[in-house]
């Protein structure tokens, strides 16, 4: 059975140098339903054995493109009118819990796991959301975050 979310989600990895964790981002695209990628910069393509290690098969039901560069997929989205959203810890983002939006199209931008999200790519979102964090970490790893996103957005 195949979910088909309220709304239309591409999700924007930027520069990921992990493939593990690239993968385990299909696995979650594939779970949560209507979701494709977008993979730019550093970050590996299928078919890889890496990605597969985590993706177990979700890069055959996901759908994703490659960009050169984080620009050029927002260049893409911007033309088909999704909003563009940044996952960063800034002084302007949104709290998690204080973000919603009506929007039926939707880019969630997820950064490189230890640079994060650029400021030139910053300067080109709608919105900044962060998930409040209270431990002596300021971080979590870029999949976990990327699932937690997914799920709230998905279920408010």
């Amino acid at each position: 059975m195949v979910k088909n979310n309220k709304i239309e989600i591409v999700v924007v990895l930027d520069n990921i140098r992990s493939m593990q964790n690239i993968g385990s981002i299909f696995r979650t695209c594939d779970a949560m339903g209507d979701c494709s990628i977008f993979l730019c910069g550093i970050c590996a393509t299928p078919p890889n054995k890496e990605i597969h290690k985590t993706a177990l098969g979700a890069t055959e039901s996901v759908k994703w493109k490659y960009f050169s560069s984080v620009t050029k997929a927002i260049i893409e989205l911007k033309k088909q009118n999704y909003q563009i959203i940044v996952v960063e810890q800034t002084s302007h983002s949104i709290k998690l819990e204080n973000f919603s939006t009506k929007e039926k199209k939707i880019a969630l931008i997820f950064g490189n796991e230890v640079k994060g999200v650029s400021k030139e790519t910053i300067s080109l979102a709608e919105h900044i959301v962060e998930i409040p964090q209270y431990g002596i970490k300021t971080s979590m790893n870029v999949s976990v975050v990327t699932g937690i996103i997914l799920w709230t957005i998905l279920n408010k």
